[in-house]
């Protein structure tokens, strides 16, 4: 169903307009590295590929994960609810195809906090120590988002959000003791005078 005479032509641009920022990934991620890379070791810049792939292929699978489990769960909710009220559903293409993108885009970002952690990890913003001892405020802040995205008040459909976000955190630690930049040594001191060899120690003849 659509209300206004501009409404599914509109639709079909904004469908198309997400899928090209899908499709676009790459080329995005690319020039998030080329922003990045001037501040990089020359040893860093190698991982340029794997970066470009990775968060490309983590890009699809948020939004893969927002099609076929959050907006299923989530429109499947709020339909009963409002059915349950004694309303009848009468929902426009433009409504439910800005409810579908805007969870799969979300998703599709928030699936890529393993390649941010890594890359603050590289150019030292983060490190994993501070990662690991920060991990229960993480895990905190996973709930707080997923209980603002999710429509749904359980605690089921809540968990089923905040559970990627906790694992993509954990994926984003081991990442950054991989990948990240290693504490700068401190000065060495000198070192110590060598010990004569024996025999030569004796005094002048």
């Amino acid at each position: 169903m659509f209300t206004t005479p501009t409404e599914a032509f509109w639709t079909y641009m904004k469908v198309a307009m997400i899928a090209g920022l899908f499709v676009a990934m790459p080329v995005v991620l690319w020039n998030v590295w080329a922003f990045v890379a001037p501040g990089l070791h020359k040893h860093e810049r190698k991982y340029a590929a794997p970066f470009v792939i990775v968060g490309s292929l983590l890009f699809l699978a948020g939004g893969a994960f927002s099609l076929l489990v959050i907006v299923p769960y989530a429109s499947n909710f709020l339909v009963s609810f409002g059915k349950d009220q004694g309303l009848e559903p009468m929902i426009s293409v433009a409504s439910y195809t800005d409810f579908v993108l805007k969870f799969t885009l979300a998703f599709g970002l928030v699936f890529e906090m393993p390649v941010v952690i890594t890359l603050l990890s590289m150019i030292g913003v983060v490190t994993p120590k501070f990662l690991s001892k920060n991990r229960k405020y993480a895990i905190l802040i996973n709930f707080i988002i997923a209980a603002v995205l999710t429509p749904t008040p359980d605690i089921i459909n809540q968990s089923l959000m905040a559970g990627p976000l906790c694992i993509l955190y954990e994926l984003g630690i081991i990442a950054a003791r991989i990948f990240g930049r290693r504490t700068p040594r401190s000065p060495a001191e000198p070192e110590p005078a060598a010990a004569a060899p024996p025999g030569d120690g004796g005094g002048a003849a």
